[in-house]
């Protein structure tokens, strides 16, 4: 017999738990997409994903995914034959790199692992050796959506400051923004990508990059017509924002998640966010107190707070993941890039959540061990409640 009959529990890092309030708002006929209600809608968009993103510069927005932000924020600062520095924490450092290659720009390395975070004093001596300025702008993910690993990247901006090297910092913030604390103009990051499907709790389809001035006078000879950035953060006519027609009832939904990020304020969000990736993180302490269960990253400053990476040896990871979907309804994030990837299943908390959900994942979990016999420890939901308790 199946327990998973009612509402699904989509507990991956994205596309995350999309808000009622959102996909009513997306629950309407096309708008008239040449003049009236949504020409206002989509210019108040623009100063809020800048709160968002903590800056006072510019944003653009791109009909696709975070690949597409990756490759529309590098063809606009970089020309076929620059060089470009990749930091790996996990899968989309490898990813973002990728892509800057196949523009034809070449790539140099430094990875970290899939445990730890960024090293910004690795990166500072691999910087002052660039004695000739070739390296034109740095790639670093805040969060790995694959490893959960957090960098610092205010950090990072130190370490490049102090070394007085001019490359572009450029943040990944596909799985954080919204959920973990970024300061765009505080940190110093010159541009940053992200999407709308997690933090943002819109359905998957559009992408934004935020730049700044410098950013803006690097300008490359990559860019196309379609991926240029400069019509869409100051159109002359309303099509240039999309550089053809809107994604209309995107922009619908995107409207009511930024609203509510607005209406519980960023700080709370952040906060909410902590708080419930603090109780996922007490539960599997317990868990793996007496069984194989336990989190990637072992330093907690260095978790993030939107999705959790576990390991439990294989082929456990996929065998957890099946029974919790099909038995109850939690569909738990599938092991991305790791090896083997059966072993390890992912945790996402991001956006929608709260903490009758996460209680409700925890305890699938916990039952999930228990139906198949994986060996673990006792109290995780005690723990997990206790975290939710100190709120």
């Amino acid at each position: 017999m199946s327990l998973s009959n009612g509402r699904a529990y989509l507990a991956i890092p994205g596309p995350s738990v999309m808000p009622d309030a959102v996909l009513q708002a997306m629950h309407r006929p096309s708008p008239n997409i040449y003049e009236g209600e949504l020409h206002d809608l989509t210019a108040s968009l623009i100063p809020d994903l800048k709160s968002v993103a903590m800056t006072d510069q510019n944003v653009a927005i791109y009909i696709g995914n975070g690949h597409a932000a990756w490759e529309a924020a590098l063809a606009n600062v970089l020309s076929r034959g620059d060089t470009v520095l990749v930091l790996v924490t996990g899968l989309f450092g490898n990813g973002w790199g990728a892509i800057a290659a196949g523009l034809g720009v070449q790539i140099e390395t430094i990875d970290f692992g899939a445990q730890s975070p960024i090293d910004p004093d690795r990166v500072a001596a691999h910087l002052a050796a660039d004695t000739e300025g070739r390296i034109k702008a740095v790639l670093a993910v805040h969060v790995d959506t694959s490893t959960s690993v957090k960098s610092d990247i205010a950090a990072l901006r130190a370490a490049m400051d102090k070394v007085g090297h001019p490359a572009l910092l450029m943040a990944d913030c596909i799985a954080s923004l919204g959920c973990d604390r970024f300061e765009m103009d505080a940190w110093g990051v010159d541009v940053m990508v992200s999407g709308c499907q997690k933090g943002l709790m819109t359905p998957a389809g559009i992408s934004f990059v935020w730049f700044n001035a410098k950013a803006d006078a690097a300008w490359g000879d990559c860019v196309t017509n379609y991926w240029d950035w400069r019509p869409r953060i100051d159109p002359a006519v309303y099509y240039q924002y999309f550089a053809g027609t809107a994604p209309t009832h995107h922009l619908y939904g995107l409207r009511a998640a930024l609203d509510l990020i607005k209406d519980e304020g960023l700080d709370e969000v952040f906060a909410r966010h902590a708080q419930l990736a603090r109780a996922v993180w007490a539960a599997c302490d317990r868990w793996g107190a007496d069984g194989p269960l336990s989190l990637n990253v072992a330093d907690p400053d260095s978790r993030s707070h939107a999705v959790t990476s576990v390991g439990i040896g294989s082929p456990l990871g996929d065998t957890l993941r099946r029974w919790c979907e099909s038995k109850c309804g939690l569909t738990l994030g599938i092991g991305l890039g790791r090896d083997p990837a059966d072993g390890y299943f992912r945790i996402g908390h991001m956006g929608h959540v709260n903490g009758h959900m996460i209680m409700g994942a925890l305890g699938t979990i916990d039952a999930g061990l228990k139906a198949l016999a994986i060996p673990h420890g006792s109290g995780a939901l005690e723990a997990a409640s206790q975290v939710i308790a100190e709120g």
